[in-house]
């Protein structure tokens, strides 16, 4: 039977504080194109990512074990530890979501926690080794291969679409597409479940470790699985309307095909770095594939000055988290009236940004509506030069074009002869 302290109990209700904000943080991930394409009505679309959630918290614990056991040396590190790493990540998702940019929960937390670890216990208690090889290569290579097959997938299917040339059989495979939209949106949802709750049942299972209340080595409890799977998939229920409209219309204007091979390519890499004990960012692979449909189809358009403003905030998130959780270990390690101080910080720091964020309110009701997105130099330099589409000039638009000096009595001449006779 496990033995809680009063800081024991703090971090677990942190945590899962943060396995719900982790939930309507990264519902784009699964539900953006869903709900943008309108396979799906949104709360419908929430209500079945949420369930699926909760079934994928269930089907691994490889993420876990890489939280609890390999990104930090578990000896040393106390609870109050863990919860500056806490205060670190949730500020870090919710100022991204006020602002509606897909940042990475994953990594906010394992930045909070590298912060504090080292904050407390110094660089030498961080496994670099694991921080490459599991964390920082899959950040860049996922997004690459998702975004890759995403393209090349979106290709094929505009190919093989554009050579029946029977509009029927295009309005055909247009519903197909939404259905096998859904299918690959439970998908993602299942795979958001397989490794994004598993980090929060890592962070419960260390935190358990280093107040004594399990033994090192200890897999998650059945409890904590349950815990952490019930908190995301609330926080998914909740919707991250926010970062929902960035995803589904803010990178490209996306068709059922498009979200259906976005979705697909999103879901197969997630769960397969979920196999692999990858601590994988759902947020850059969802994106990365975005981007690639918006590649791959001809005439699509990618808006790169979104996808500046996310790289910038995807480059930001362990540097920041890190800092702050660097920082709130520096006030816990006080003592308790510290560890006060940073929980009442969080408080009021949360409540200051849901108040910003009621200024301006999205929700189920206005997520899809088109929001202006500033054109780039590239889109201002084409439109400038680009030719006005047909059908837009006036027939009666003449041009007159000066003689030449001496031609007034030719042209007198020609305008009284009379029409040349065809033959």
């Amino acid at each position: 039977m496990e033995s809680f302290s009063l800081i024991l109990a703090i971090v677990v209700v942190t945590a899962l504080a943060f396995d719900f904000t982790n939930g309507f943080h990264d519902t784009a991930n699964a539900m953006a194109t869903t709900i943008s394409t309108g396979a799906l009505k949104p709360k419908i679309a929430v209500a079945m990512s949420a369930g699926l959630n909760l079934v994928g918290a269930f089907l691994s614990v490889e993420v876990a074990n890489t939280i609890s056991k390999g990104l930090v040396d578990e000896k040393g590190i106390r609870p109050e530890v863990i919860f500056a790493a806490l205060v670190g990540a949730i500020l870090w998702n919710l100022v991204t979501w006020l602002v509606g940019l897909p940042s990475s929960s994953s990594h906010a937390l394992m930045g909070g926690l590298i912060g504090a670890t080292v904050a407390s216990a110094g660089l030498g208690a961080v496994h670099g080794d694991v921080l490459v090889t599991k964390v920082l290569l899959p950040a860049v290579a996922a997004p690459i291969v998702a975004g890759l097959a995403a393209m090349i997938a979106t290709r094929l299917s505009y190919g093989v679409d554009s050579r029946t040339g029977d509009r029927a059989e295009s309005e055909a495979s247009r519903k197909g597409y939404r259905v096998g939209q859904i299918a690959s949106a439970g998908l993602v949802s299942l795979a958001h479940g397989t490794n994004d709750a598993q980090k929060t049942m890592g962070i419960i299972t260390l935190a358990l470790i280093a107040g004594g209340a399990i033994a090192p080595g200890s897999n998650p409890p059945t409890w904590v699985i349950l815990s952490a799977g019930l908190a995301i998939a609330l926080g998914t229920y909740i919707g991250g309307w926010r970062i929902i409209r960035t995803m589904g219309t803010g990178l490209t204007d996306l068709e059922p095909r498009q979200g259906f091979a976005a979705q697909t390519s999103a879901a197969t890499a997630i769960l397969a770095s979920s196999h692999l004990g990858f601590s994988l960012s759902t947020t850059h692979v969802v994106s990365g594939a975005v981007m690639g449909t918006g590649v791959g189809r001809k005439g699509g358009v990618v808006r790169w000055s979104t996808a500046t403003r996310m790289l910038v905030a995807w480059i930001l998130t362990l540097p920041a988290a890190a800092l702050v959780g660097a920082g709130a270990e520096s006030v816990t390690d006080l003592g308790d009236w510290g560890t006060g101080v940073v929980a009442v910080f969080l408080v009021a720091s949360s409540a200051a940004i849901w108040k910003m964020s009621r200024r301006e309110v999205v929700d189920h009701t206005n997520v899809v509506e088109e929001t202006e997105v500033p054109a780039g130099v590239v889109t201002t330099a084409i439109a400038a030069v680009a030719p006005p589409p047909s059908g837009t000039i006036s027939e009666d638009l003449t041009a007159t074009i000066p003689a030449p000096a001496g031609t007034e009595t030719t042209a007198a001449a020609a305008s009284v002869a009379p029409p040349a006779t065809t033959v």
